[in-house]
């Protein structure tokens, strides 16, 4: 019974990690595509039931913005998106941003491999922290890496990744700067 429980135990910390990032996710909903997004999502990984019909597959494009040194910045909706965004989408020689040990939305700095300077990795590191669940804070820790450098750990949930090489900034997000830099 106590192996048994223990294994159960270990599966309700994993979904429990899971629906923390759904939960982010609604959170940062804009348009009902996102929503559509997500709840196909949590069908997909049996938390929903499937109905009879069809609902329609369509899938949203990621939030875009621009850094002050004219980089693109790409930021996921939801954990399906942030898999295909980073696994998929992204150059190997890009740039991936995750805030530290707290939920929120996989972010790419298209760099494709050119010089990066630090303030243009403030910026992006902002963006991310500004889509997480430490929107509000100060001083967040955003890890970053290039993308070559994150991978999916087998029977990972969406969204789910790991990275062993990275680095650190701390940064404080503003809506102004996120809106500054949105592109419509």
């Amino acid at each position: 019974a106590e192996k048994y429980l223990s294994e159960q135990m270990a599966i309700a910390r994993r979904d429990l990690e899971y629906l923390g990032s759904v939960q982010e996710a609604i959170e940062h909903g804009e348009t009902e595509q996102d929503f559509i997004d997500l709840r196909n999502e949590l069908k997909d990984a049996g938390f929903l039931k499937k109905q009879g019909k069809k609902e329609q597959k369509r899938v949203s494009k990621p939030r875009e913005f621009r850094t002050s040194s004219g980089f693109r910045v790409l930021v996921g909706r939801n954990n399906r998106q942030n898999d295909k965004l980073t696994l998929k989408d992204a150059d190997h020689r890009d740039i991936w941003f995750h805030t530290q040990k707290i939920h929120g939305s996989h972010v790419i700095l298209c760099s494709g491999g050119a010089d990066v300077d630090d303030d243009t990795i403030v910026e992006a590191a902002k963006i991310a922290a500004w889509y997480s669940q430490a929107r509000e804070s100060g001083n967040v820790p955003v890890d970053y890496t290039p993308v070559k450098f994150v991978k999916k750990p087998a029977g990972g949930r969406p969204g789910m990744v790991i990275y062993p090489t990275y680095k650190t900034v701390n940064v404080t997000p503003t809506e102004a700067f996120v809106k500054e830099r949105r592109v419509k």
